[in-house]
């Protein structure tokens, strides 16, 4: 399949590659025009991805080809990158942010507002190795490899869920807090953390109230993803009648742990004090409104091996963390965390090292 891949990019197609958690195969997308598709009212089927900032459009690319692969072995070895250390420049610029940020939430009614940096990193690794590089490194996450002429190319590992849909039938994850994974030590966390994913869990479960039935919360547990460890709740619901999978994502997107709380006061002091631009880090991707058709074998009474299909719909949406915009001469990484009251400028500088090491691993 790497090779249809690097035809379909040579010839400025636009194409899509992932696989999901857990999977043992590749599954792959073709456009066959260089036409910019975007999603209207979440009717449509294909591939979405979507950016941080909701007021603008998720792409799409229609379902024209689709190819599913085994995983394939490549040696991807030689592959590697000189990685710089951040600059004390952009150390103090971070700090200074999530100083500004801490003091905006404690004399204000924001809560939580998530705080993100970017790195550029020079190199011209091939993409293609890259995404068998995070493919191999990164079993439990949702691993792609996106590309649109018109817009240009990502790649990433994420750990968490937007959005599962099964008819009517909907999961989705409060996902916050992080440590380093250390292999046989416990894992405690603090009022900070708890707090923090407490806050992602109640504001899930309450945007979701008026649209579901049957809304149930898990006890919040450690979930690991890669070399980082996280607290996890599994939220699922039913969705009502006359609800559809747009009006989930609209009710979810940004959700607390990529943007802050209350959301909109969170978001406005991110366009206005990250000073960049975000793009689709933080947005969301994945399969939407997917129409899958299963044959079975039903025993009934005189009529053995009675064949029978099943029509159904699912969508299964990923938050774009870990990941990273790739251009002809740069990797792009964007890394962040979510700041409280109670947060400490360092150590926020210190988580955003350590989350940066999952794309910088692959390099």
């Amino acid at each position: 399949m790497l090779s249809e891949l690097s035809e379909q990019y040579q010839k400025q197609l636009p194409f899509v590659a992932f696989r999901r958690p857990k999977g043992k195969t590749v599954k792959a997308i073709f456009q066959h025009t260089d036409e910019l598709y975007t999603v209207t009212d979440f009717t449509e089927s294909g591939f979405v991805f979507a950016p941080f900032d909701n007021t603008e459009k998720a792409i799409l690319i229609p379902f024209d080809g689709i190819r599913m692969s085994p995983i394939e072995k490549v040696d991807s070895n030689a592959m590697k990158t000189e990685i710089p250390t951040p600059s004390e420049a952009a150390h103090k610029q971070h700090l200074k942010l999530v100083e500004k940020a801490v003091t905006t939430i404690q004399n204000s009614a924001i809560e939580k507002i998530v705080l993100s940096r970017k790195e550029e990193i020079n190199t011209t690794t091939d993409p293609f190795l890259l995404f068998e590089r995070l493919r191999e490194h990164y079993s439990n996450a949702f691993v792609y490899l996106w590309y649109h002429p018109k817009v240009g190319m990502w790649a990433g590992a994420t750990p968490e869920t937007l959005v599962n849909a099964r008819r009517n039938g909907i999961s989705t994850m409060s996902l916050a807090g992080t440590q380093k994974f250390q292999e046989h030590a416990e894992i405690t966390w603090n009022q900070k953390e708890e707090e923090e994913q407490q806050i992602v869990t109640d504001y899930i479960a309450n945007r979701l109230q008026p649209i579901t039935t049957n809304l149930s919360v898990s006890k919040a547990e450690t979930h690991r993803a890669g070399s980082l460890v996280h607290l996890c709740a599994m939220i699922t619901a039913r969705m009502a009648a006359n609800v559809n999978i747009g009006d989930v994502i609209k009710a979810l997107h940004p959700t607390p742990a990529i943007c802050g709380f209350p959301t909109e006061a969170a978001k406005s002091f991110i366009l206005q004090e990250e000073k960049y631009e975000r793009k689709f880090y933080t947005g969301y991707l994945g399969e939407l409104n997917i129409i899958e058709e299963t044959s079975r074998n039903r025993n009934r009474k005189n009529q053995e091996n009675s064949a029978y299909k099943t029509i159904r719909s699912y969508s299964e949406l990923y938050v774009n963390l870990r990941c990273m915009e790739l251009t002809d001469t740069k990797r792009i990484l964007c890394v962040g965390g979510g700041i409280t009251k109670d947060s400490d400028p360092e150590s926020e500088w210190q988580e955003t090292l350590a989350k940066s090491q999952i794309m910088k691993r692959v390099l």
